[in-house]
C-alpha cells in the first residue's frame, strides 16, 4: 500500500528542524500501519509503545518526565539500544498515557536527537485534564482515509491512478465506466485501508 503522506514523514525526518510528531486522525485511517512501515523502512529498528494494549507502560511519565530516564525505559522495555538518528520511537494511542503528550515539550527541548512520534484519535478532545500541552513543541500531521488515488495504487490500477494523477482526460475516457465503477467501490469502502 503506499500513501501519500509517507513522503511528509520522509520530509520530517529529513528537516534540520524537526520536532517530535504528532499524528491525528480519525480511527482506522492507517495511522499505526503508516509509522510502522516508515519506521521499517528509513530506520534500523523501531520501539513501538501501544499504550491502549500495553497498560503496564500507562505509567512511564508519572514519575518525572526526563527524556534520558524514559529512554531507558524503553530501551529495557524493548530490549533494543535506541540510537538517536537509527531508531524511531513511536507512541501509539498516547490519549491512553497521562503526561505522554507534555512529555514531547522535553524530548523537544532537552533531547531533540531522538525521532519521536506520538498518534492517537481525538487527540486535541483527550489531553487529560491539568496536562499542559507542548505548544511550538511539536509538529504535526492529519491523517485522512485512502484518497482515490491511493486507493487505486491499492488495487494494482497503477497505470489509471498515473493518468489521474497527470489530468490525461485525453486517454482517460475509454475507461469511463471502469472508473466509475471503481469509484462506487471505493465509496463504499469508504477510504478506509483495511
Amino acid at each position: 500500500m503506499q500513501r501519500e503522506s509517507l513522503k511528509q514523514l520522509i520530509e520530517w525526518k529529513n528537516s534540520p528542524r524537526r520536532k517530535p510528531l504528532i499524528i491525528e486522525g480519525a480511527r482506522q485511517v492507517g495511522k499505526t500501519w503508516l509509522v510502522k512501515e516508515f519506521g521499517r523502512t528509513h530506520y534500523q529498528n523501531c520501539v513501538y509503545i501501544n499504550f491502549e494494549q500495553k497498560k503496564e507502560l500507562k505509567n512511564l511519565f508519572e514519575s518525572d518526565l526526563n527524556p534520558e530516564r524514559i529512554i531507558e525505559t524503553l530501551q529495557l522495555y524493548s530490549n533494543t539500544t535506541i540510537n538517536p538518528n537509527e531508531t524511531l520511537i513511536f507512541f501509539d494511542e498516547i490519549q491512553e498515557a497521562p503526561s505522554g503528550i507534555t512529555s514531547l515539550k522535553y524530548f523537544y527541548e532537552n533531547a531533540p536527537q531522538y525521532h519521536i512520534i506520538a498518534a492517537g484519535y481525538l487527540l486535541g478532545m483527550s489531553v487529560h485534564t491539568g496536562e499542559s500541552f507542548p505548544v511550538g513543541k511539536v509538529n504535526f500531521l492529519q491523517m485522512y482515509p485512502m484518497s482515490f488515488t491511493e486507493f487505486l495504487l491499492a488495487i494494482g490500477k497503477d497505470k489509471l491512478a498515473t493518468a489521474l494523477i497527470n489530468q490525461r482526460w485525453d486517454i482517460l475516457s475509454p475507461f469511463h465506466e471502469d472508473l466509475c465503477s471503481i469509484l462506487k467501490q471505493y465509496l463504499v469502502v469508504g477510504g478506509m485501508p483495511e
